[in-house]
């Protein structure tokens, strides 16, 4: 049984940036904020109590549909809650798809429409989000596009009319966004195309997806959610805080995804060996990356290959986290992620290609845009902007034509904060980072969200075609989109 310390539960601010727990109260619905006002008197758990790799990471079950036909698969998802142990011998009550944390995995293939409904039996409105889906606007899950809570629904139609890719859905209502996915609204969904499936990568029970994250915790095992909070500082894989995985003595695929709404990693092996970096946002890259470590910011993933069949059975290995998101934090204990224990050898037969894949040609940007992303780092407000602006659902911040190619810079003003940037309906490449080409490394890649460091600028290139309609960026550090980091463009064709 985990001990527990009481601890006076104060949304402490970033050391010297943001301020307390009732952040963006007039932008929050009165009962969003009433219950993060009464969360931030909740008593902590205190996480260096929580035993770690004692409990083993399960892999997301992959959900069946309830009926093909022809190129169409059909699904149907219950957003409801459920108890799930998190923490060792305790139960959390967490917000889920069909009852099941981590949330069931949809597998769907290029040119085969997904067709989901889904309802919703919470008590807060939802609107869900594949991100990284080229879709229509109807369903994209607009912040504003909701469903009813207490029994509403909505079918969400997914053409899948895009390469391979690593995608996840999650909630995307406006000021719920950010509690809701905290506690537990997203799912993963694999895009697969007969490319990535003629290459003989690790598959089966060796091609892994794992979402991490973190979270805080009371000390009657429930998660305390204060928006913007720099304490959250238990680290979960695929649902669990701290847990093993068993591996045998052959290559892995992993595909990870960063599902916090804050969290920062830079992931390495505790023994510095070295791994391949298969892909990112947007699926494979061209060519695989011998690295030591991958960086995500929320939202970004990473597809890697773990060579195992160098250790000996009994070995142990931790993949370790490397970027603690403020001064302060507790390393040691967050620099643990995910223990591995190689039970044996076994029998492979995969391979990791020198060539994976071609990408598209970028085409010639028409269009120069610009873009400051900007949260309050004083305290004395709990605002956040893009262009001096908070997000209005009612106002169009940027008009695309329809086809167009364009590079957008983006700058991220605050001094000691990061952001990163998240477009729907595209995907883009990474031009520039801190006015030096990328023309090398992980970023070299099809990309949906991108990092942006303090004082750093970052520009990228996208072409806004195949759907007409109005489409949002926004931060994907969830809080700062949910507190106004977010603005709306339309896509368009020219009207004579």
């Amino acid at each position: 049984m985990i001990q527990r310390r009481t601890v006076l539960k104060t949304g402490a601010a970033l050391t010297g940036a943001i301020g307390s727990a009732g952040l963006l109260a007039p932008a929050l619905s009165g009962h969003a904020q009433a219950r993060t006002t009464d969360q931030a008197q909740a008593a902590d758990l205190d996480p260096t109590t929580i035993p770690q790799f004692q409990q083993a990471m399960p892999v997301p079950p992959t959900l069946k549909p309830t009926s093909v036909s022809g190129k169409a698969a059909y699904y149907e998802m219950t957003m409801k809650e459920a108890d799930a142990e998190i923490l060792p011998g305790m139960l959390t009550r967490v917000r889920t798809f069909n009852g099941s944390f981590p949330s069931p995995v949809i597998k769907a293939a290029s040119g085969q429409r997904v067709v989901i409904k889904q309802t919703n039996q919470l008590t807060v409105p939802t609107s869900i989000h594949l991100h990284g889906a080229h879709v229509p606007q109807s369903s994209d899950g607009s912040p504003m596009d909701l469903i009813a809570a207490g029994g509403g629904s909505k079918t969400y139609t997914y053409p899948n009319n895009q390469p391979h890719a690593n995608m996840w859905f999650h909630d995307h209502a406006h000021h719920e966004e950010a509690e809701t996915v905290y506690r537990g609204l997203y799912g993963l969904y694999l895009l697969t195309d007969e490319k990535e499936q003629s290459l003989n990568l690790p598959s089966g029970a060796y091609d892994v997806p794992i979402a991490l994250r973190d979270g805080r915790f009371d000390d009657a095992g429930q998660l305390a959610y204060t928006m913007n909070d720099p304490n959250r500082t238990v680290l979960m894989a695929n649902g669990k805080a701290w847990p093993y995985f068993k591996v045998a003595a052959r290559k892995y695929r992993f595909r990870l995804f960063n599902t916090s709404n804050m969290r920062f990693f830079a992931l390495k092996l505790s023994d510095n060996s070295p791994f391949q970096l298969i892909g990112s946002d947007g699926g494979l890259l061209e060519k695989p990356l011998e690295v030591t470590s991958v960086a995500l910011s929320p939202g970004e993933r990473a597809d890697v290959v773990v060579d195992f069949s160098r250790y000996d059975a009994g070995t142990t290995l931790v993949l370790e986290n490397t970027r603690p998101l403020r001064p302060g934090e507790p390393v040691e204990q967050l620099s643990k992620v995910l223990q591995f224990r190689v039970t044996g050898p076994a029998r492979d037969t995969s391979v990791v290609p020198a060539t994976l894949r071609t990408l598209p040609p970028m085409g010639t940007a028409t269009v120069n845009r610009s873009f400051e992303l900007y949260v309050d780092e004083t305290g004395a407000t709990n605002n956040a902007y893009i262009n001096g602006q908070a997000y209005d659902m009612s106002r169009i911040d940027t008009e695309i034509e329809y086809g167009a190619t364009e590079i957008w810079t983006i700058h991220n003003a605050n001094t000691r904060l990061p952001h990163n940037f998240h477009v729907h309906l595209v995907q883009f490449r990474v031009l520039e980072r801190g006015g030096q080409p990328v023309t090398s490394g992980p970023e070299v890649a099809l990309k949906d969200t991108v990092a942006v460091q303090p004082g750093e600028t970052v520009k990228i290139q996208a072409t806004f075609t195949g759907y007409e309609g109005t489409y949002v960026y926004h931060c994907h550090m969830i809080d700062h989109a949910a507190m106004g980091m977010m603005g709306n463009f339309r896509v368009s064709a020219t009207r004579s």
